[in-house]
């Protein structure tokens, strides 16, 4: 069976935090980081809003576009490392409030490689016939654990949501080739140290901000910059394809001189690079699903296209996906 992506929907908090509003908060300026990440500014949710209030947003307007009712959804796939809870999952309170009935569901934790991780998971199960409708949401509230006082961070980070709804497409057409990957090695270069079962929340863990974002800035950048491509290459090569056959990439949105490395090594015009990372910083695992909404409401990915979606991110993980896109009538 071809599976392929039937809608997509996107959602990002109202409150715009500029380079300027940070010069105001921490030790950094607009032009330093515009040069070292190309981002201008971010959204940040509310006090009250959560990752499924973001997640319910993006997933009405996958269902509208799919013409799918949530009453016909089988599986619901919430990957994100911000939850509402450690449990209930973000899933669950989502199938809830959407009245999914009959959807089974469960978050996935891959930082920001977790929506290409869902769209493989949501692709198998559609794939062996076991469900015919599947929604995958990236979504994350990045600000409520990033440390506003550290410029080494809080520059790079914002909120938001993304969704698909996954089910069977003509043939020929929807996703050709995955590529999923992980390094446990790399674990520690990019974490939120407590609030687990190996550092309980704690008094001492508060006072020591170990509930922040913390990274490895240099270190991260050369394990992306490396995997960016060689992921990218996989997957076309499995689909039997070449680099010259991709009509648009939609790369996680982290860093803007890994993005410009990637594009180099495939050799693509920037015509054909799906970029909203000035606008919103790095969404993780909504930073994908948001920039291919973006290019579909924009016109530019159209039926026949080959579209490449590929990202890294915390674990360390990465993956990569390779789709003929097929639009409904």
């Amino acid at each position: 069976m071809n599976v392929g992506i039937l809608g997509t929907g996107s959602y990002v908090p109202e409150k715009v935090v500029t380079n300027f509003d940070l010069e105001k908060m921490v030790e950094t300026s607009d032009e330093w980081i515009v040069s070292r990440t190309g981002i201008k500014e971010r959204r940040v949710a509310a006090k009250e809003q959560a990752s499924s209030d973001m997640a319910y947003e993006a997933a009405m307007q996958a269902l509208a576009k799919a013409k799918v009712n949530p009453t016909e959804l089988d599986l619901i796939v919430v990957a994100t490392v911000t939850p509402d809870h450690s449990f209930p999952s973000t899933g669950s309170i989502l199938q809830d409030r959407l009245g999914a009935t009959k959807a089974a569901a469960f978050d996935l934790s891959a930082a920001c490689s977790g929506f290409l991780y869902g769209l493989s998971v949501g692709t198998s199960f559609v794939k062996t016939g076991m469900y015919k409708y599947v929604l995958v949401i990236g979504v994350e509230s990045l600000s409520k654990i990033t440390d506003w006082t550290d410029r080494n961070t809080c520059v790079l980070f914002g909120d938001g949501a993304g969704a698909a709804v996954l089910g069977p497409v003509e043939e020929g057409y929807g996703f050709l080739s995955f590529e999923l990957g992980s390094d446990g090695s790399g674990g520690n270069l990019l974490k939120q140290q407590a609030g687990g079962s190996r550092l309980p929340a704690s008094e001492e863990s508060v006072d020591q901000k170990l509930h922040y974002i913390t990274m490895a800035g240099s270190e991260v950048f050369k394990f992306a910059v490396k995997i960016m491509e060689q992921a990218s290459m996989r997957v076309v090569e499995q689909a039997g394809l070449k680099k010259e056959d991709v009509d648009f990439l939609v790369p996680h949105q982290a860093n803007m001189r890994i993005i410009d490395y990637a594009v180099r090594r495939l050799e693509l015009q920037e015509d054909k690079v799906i970029i909203n990372l000035d606008r919103y910083g790095n969404m993780s695992s909504a930073s994908i699903p948001v920039a291919l909404d973006e290019a579909l409401s924009a016109g530019k990915i159209k039926h026949g296209d080959n579209v490449l979606l590929v990202g890294f991110g915390g674990g360390l993980t990465w993956g990569a996906t390779l789709i003929k896109w097929f639009a409904q009538n």
